[in-house]
């Protein structure tokens, strides 16, 4: 007899075209919002008053640092990143000007919903929804080159490969995760080529060059929920995916929030949580921004990231991406307990200098491990010009070497503003 009685069974279809559609149960006692709960109010605030940025530009000081000790640490990670980006770049300044393209046919009327979702779904897209083009969710240096005559969103995630991704962190990791960036750019040629024959027009976000955040469009558009840690929890593969949307004036039809389950189940499980290298994970949700989340500490996540191929633990031991939705929930209704949680299978991961880590043990790190610099790359340089002219001025007296210190100065910020180009975390976006 199942331990748990059943709210209501989601229908979904299936993980590829073609394949049967998947039924995934929701219990009762793991009923929440659908979507994200939000205080709207406190959204259209937030994005009034303090605009959402770009992380390559808002936390730009530590991308270069990051770089730096990934050549310390893993130097194969630079060589591999610095051919991906060439590989990458005929598709960055696709994606770029993909808004001047112009329809090629004329629309008839018709709503063309389907007829995306199938055309995406054919070309290899595991999931694929439509929601409105929400403002809120536009950095603040994007907005200018954003257009504003299309409305609406189709929301596109592209599966990575299952078996790479197990072997987080890794370079085979690393390999998965930048490939998938790379086929998603002649997939989304493809797909905008069919809306633009049905008479309508696009702008592409993604890959590596990003309007906004695309959690919360997902979310809007029923493809899942946000997890605990920070990702979007898909049926079929978790966080295993790389998102991407078209913003499109086409004649859709919007898809609506799904409760899975995942708010109260994230709690229940707290398995990336206790597993984060860096304790980076927060597990209890607070309201950031005028939603409720389990929020993150970026100093303690991006010192690990950047030594140790790109982390990614709290994707790797995340039951939903290791097992899908519909085993883990069915195990959850008939037993109560968390699929997977507390064994090697699951639990386990490698640090390529301290080991393994099986279920109840962590690495430790030195305190001076997390030092790192924060904010905007120009903002960090001056910091430290004006300590060095005080330094200076003690050591030396007024003016003194005053002239080496300005050309210090300058040669770095140059550099610092050429570095935007270069895409953040191994290729998630870039700053300009």
């Amino acid at each position: 007899m199942a331990m748990k009685k059943v709210a209501h069974v989601v229908e979904r279809p299936g993980r590829k075209f073609g394949d049967a559609p998947v039924s995934i149960p929701v219990p009762v006692d793991l009923l929440s919002t659908p979507g994200i709960p939000s205080r709207e109010r406190d959204v259209s605030f937030f994005s009034r008053e303090y605009p959402l940025e770009n992380m390559a530009l808002e936390e730009s000081a530590s991308v270069e640092w990051a770089r730096v000790e990934r050549e310390r640490f893993t130097p194969e990670s630079i060589e591999f990143f610095d051919e991906h980006q060439k590989q990458m770049e005929p598709i960055v300044e696709w994606v770029r000007v993909s808004g001047e393209l112009e329809p090629t046919g004329t629309p008839d009327g018709e709503d063309v919903t389907e007829a995306i979702r199938q055309k995406a779904r054919e070309l290899g897209y595991g999931e694929v929804g439509f929601t409105r083009n929400d403002a809120h969710y536009v950095y603040n240096t994007r907005k200018p080159q954003m257009r504003k005559d299309l409305p609406h969103a189709i929301c596109l995630a592209l599966e990575q490969d299952y078996r790479k991704t197990q072997t987080i962190p890794s370079m085979e990791a690393e390999d998965t995760h930048f490939g998938t960036y790379f086929d998603q750019g002649p997939l989304t040629m493809e797909l905008t080529a069919f809306i633009r024959s049905l008479g309508y027009n696009i702008q592409v976000s993604g890959p590596t060059w990003h309007y906004g955040p695309m959690i919360p469009l997902f979310v809007a558009a029923g493809l899942g929920q946000l997890g605990a840690n920070g990702q979007l929890l898909s049926p079929h593969f978790g966080s295993r995916a790389r998102l991407q949307i078209i913003y499109t004036d086409a004649n859709v039809t919007y898809d609506q929030p799904i409760d899975y389950g995942i708010h109260k189940f994230c709690q229940e499980c707290q398995v990336c949580v206790n597993r984060c290298p860096g304790r980076a994970l927060m597990p209890d949700k607070v309201w950031y921004r005028g939603i409720e989340k389990n929020k993150l500490v970026f100093k303690r996540c991006r010192p690990v990231m950047a030594r140790y191929e790109g982390c990614g633990v709290c994707m790797k031991v995340c039951p939903i991406q290791k097992y899908g939705m519909k085993p883990v929930m069915e195990h959850y209704v008939e037993t109560g307990g968390i699929l997977g949680k507390g064994s090697d299978n699951l639990e386990g991961y490698e640090l390529s200098d301290k080991g393994y880590f099986g279920p109840g043990k962590l690495p430790s790190f030195k305190r001076e491990f997390f030092d790192m610099p924060h904010g905007r790359a120009e903002d960090w340089l001056l910091i430290e010009f004006r300590n060095k002219l005080l330094e200076n001025k003690v050591k030396n007296g007024e003016g003194e070497n005053e002239d080496l210190l300005w050309e210090d100065f300058r040669s770095r910020m140059e550099e610092s503003l050429e570095g935007r180009e270069v895409s953040a975390d191994m290729g998630m976006d870039r700053g300009i």
